[in-house]
């Protein structure tokens, strides 16, 4: 009988099995920020277990409050930060040289093909884009992880999506991954791991599978992942090029993991995209979806655009195409937060910064403050705000808000319009 490529990451990096039901997982990878880190480093220390267990498997930024914006949320990246020093942690990301987690991990090389990796957050299923096992844990699990470098979790059943036909002008993975929640709902795929494949799926750029893999978890799933080809190759050749002789090389070791032909699913769907329009949400639930054109007339006062969904930089070029040569509503605000560093700098040379700020947009540094309701683009109560991140939870950007989720392109489009609106309105060159 086939496997699912969770299977076999799953049976590569099993170290024990002591319930029958429950696998106790190698770790290649823990993740940590300064929100849900410090809690675990502290309870480790009260118990004298203030250890890691392999240093260079440990990554760490401070992403979510940055800069700090009062007492509490610096006292968070001080206890991070000595924490880092204080263990030889070499790859952590201070304020100056920081991102958004689930950019920054991908963007400096450290998810491969066949990974474990764990985060005390729930997005950290972004990294199955790469076609790694990627979950998003509790306290007690990443102060396991940190510690011992271990994990348990349930035996996977896998729900195959297969995302097949053409996809029409003004349409983009996250408009896809909205489809996707929205038919199968935030409890369809509830303790599964979510393959995405079909010939989408296979056509698009990794920034673009990150943006599926990321919201994999607001349809409960505990990992979504993306079966590794040479696109997967081709992004991160410039860290393993000194590990393969050639990138063929590294397609066929990574391909050992892909799911075999006839791999047992616990569900599989086929969703055909080619009649597929811009969505949006609506309510405060990421399955309430509907069609853009279904939201005329709907007011907004704030426009975000970035996050650990959709800040990448061909989410900036997305929306930047649409801003360009006009001026956003006088009764929105427009707020962009390139998710690192790199992208900043890359939006920069390239002009798109100048476009954001020429249309009105406040462009702020790499932050998740905004998505979160904790900074950098917090709702007041009654306020609305049109946005490219992940959740649209009562009051998630702040008490009283209302949030709803949508493409880059639409985002921009709304923001010129002060309500939401189809991008095609205002881009007539397509994608």
């Amino acid at each position: 009988m086939g496997k699912t490529i969770a299977q076999k990451i799953f049976e590569t990096h099993l170290v024990d099995e002591p319930f029958g039901d429950v696998s106790v997982l190698r770790l290649d990878r823990v993740f940590c920020h300064e929100i849900t880190t410090p809690t675990a480093i502290q309870d480790l220390v009260a118990r004298g277990k203030d250890r890691v267990f392999d240093p260079d498997k440990i990554k760490a930024v401070i992403d979510h409050v940055t800069p700090a914006k009062d007492s509490k949320t610096a006292m968070q990246g001080l206890i991070l930060r000595e924490w880092a020093k204080r263990h030889g942690i070499k790859d952590f990301f201070d304020i100056g040289r920081n991102g958004v987690c689930h950019a920054i991990f991908p963007e400096k090389g450290f998810v491969r093909p066949g990974f474990t990796i764990i985060m005390g957050d729930s997005h950290t299923c972004t990294h199955g884009a790469f076609g790694a096992f990627a979950a998003g844990v509790g306290t007690t699990d990443l102060e396991v992880g940190i510690l011992k470098g271990v994990c348990t979790f349930k035996p996977p059943q896998t729900y195959k999506i297969e995302i097949v036909g053409t996809l029409p002008r003004g349409v983009y993975a996250k408009d896809i991954i909205l489809k996707v929640i929205g038919e199968i709902t935030v409890n369809g795929a509830t303790n599964m791991v979510i393959e995405f494949c079909g010939n989408i799926v296979d056509d698009m750029t990794m920034d673009q599978r990150m943006t599926l893999s990321n919201m994999a978890v607001e349809a409960g799933a505990t990992s979504g992942i993306c079966l590794p080809d040479m696109t997967t190759v081709d992004y991160l050749w410039e860290f393993i090029k000194d590990d393969y002789s050639s990138k063929q090389e590294a397609f066929a070791s990574f391909s050992r993991f892909a799911s075999d032909d006839d791999a047992v699913y616990a569900k599989t769907k086929t969703i055909d995209v080619s009649d597929l329009t811009p969505l949006t949400t609506f309510g405060c639930r990421p399955d309430n979806v509907r069609p853009v054109s279904q939201m005329k007339g709907t007011k907004i006062h704030q426009v975000y655009i970035g996050s650990c969904t959709n800040g990448r930089l061909e989410d900036l070029r997305i929306a930047a195409k649409v801003l360009e040569g006009h001026t956003i509503n006088e009764h929105v605000r427009g707020i962009v937060s390139p998710a690192t560093p790199k992208i900043f700098s890359q939006a920069l040379e390239e002009g798109i910064i100048k476009i954001f700020m020429d249309a009105g947009f406040c462009v702020t540094n790499p932050t998740c403050g905004a998505c979160l309701g904790m900074s950098n683009g917090v709702l007041a109560a009654g306020e609305v705000a049109a946005t490219t991140t992940n959740r649209n939870f009562n009051g998630r950007m702040g008490k009283g808000g209302m949030v709803h989720l949508m493409s880059p392109a639409t985002a921009a489009a709304s923001a010129l319009k002060g309500e939401i609106s189809n991008s095609n309105l205002f881009c007539e060159q397509g994608r």
